[in-house]
């Protein structure tokens, strides 16, 4: 990581020859992977299926921002895109499952489901993005909030308390706006990302191609674990008796 300077908050982009040398040991990566354990240890899901979720969540925050992966970003807009989507769809609903929702009602899911939405959005475009990338301010401003507001996505998703029909109603709006954003990065016919404009060649690709596969992992693996709890929670509402079904009750 680089504070205080015009280059990238993860480093000058790499070259294949040292990208695996790129460890960082990220001081706000560490805290907030130390507040997130003490946050849980306080107010988590303790049994095993808790467990297993934040030991998951934790290890894969550390891959993201600790790892080469975060240098990669700084090269490859498609390795950012990579790690965006870990965030909003791997991360943030194990960390919903280790760390749910535990007092009040829930928040009123179709702001949730738009404001995730939102933020997905603003984030890529080309000219926050481009921002984003620089300084430590910007750059966990967007992590912070794509992370924050995916988690609120999911825990209002996976909450005992939500009902059924409107959680799949939500999960498949969310993947239509991702799946639009992707077809856009996928099939413009030039390149809008400036920062990459200039570092995709020593990985074989053009700037064009490397949005393209951006738009492929936002437009497929990304939609997989929306889809998953789609389906799941869709036969939980099939195996209902018909008088539930019609109340779309939980």
């Amino acid at each position: 990581m680089v504070f205080g300077t015009l280059e990238p908050y993860c480093g000058p982009p790499p070259i294949p020859s040292d990208v695996w040398t790129r460890w960082t040991f990220d001081p706000v990566a560490i805290l907030l992977i130390a507040g997130l354990a003490l946050a849980w240890l306080h107010a988590g899901r303790r049994d095993r299926v808790g467990r297993m979720a934040i030991s998951a969540a934790l290890a894969l925050i550390a891959l993201a921002f600790l790892s080469p992966l975060c240098a990669l970003t700084t090269a490859l807009f498609s390795a950012r895109v990579a790690h965006h989507m870990v965030l909003v769809a791997v991360i943030a609903p194990l960390l919903a499952t280790a760390l749910p929702w535990r007092g009040g009602p829930l928040l009123p899911l179709a702001p949730v489901t738009l404001l995730a939405g939102l933020t997905l959005w603003l984030w890529h475009a080309p000219s926050t993005y481009q921002w984003a990338i620089y300084g430590a301010f910007p750059y966990w401003l967007m992590q912070a909030s794509l992370l924050g507001t995916a988690y609120l996505f999911w825990r209002e998703i996976l909450s005992p308390l939500s009902r059924t029909a409107p959680a799949i109603v939500a999960l498949i709006a969310f993947v239509a706006q991702m799946g639009l954003l992707g077809a856009l990065l996928v099939f413009s016919p030039f390149a809008i990302y400036a920062p990459h404009l200039a570092t995709t060649g020593a990985f074989g690709l053009s700037a064009l191609s490397d949005q393209q596969l951006a738009g492929l992992v936002m437009w497929v693996p990304a939609a997989l674990p929306y889809i998953g709890v789609g389906v799941h929670l869709l036969n939980r509402l099939v195996g209902r008796g018909p008088e539930t079904r019609a109340g779309w009750t939980r």
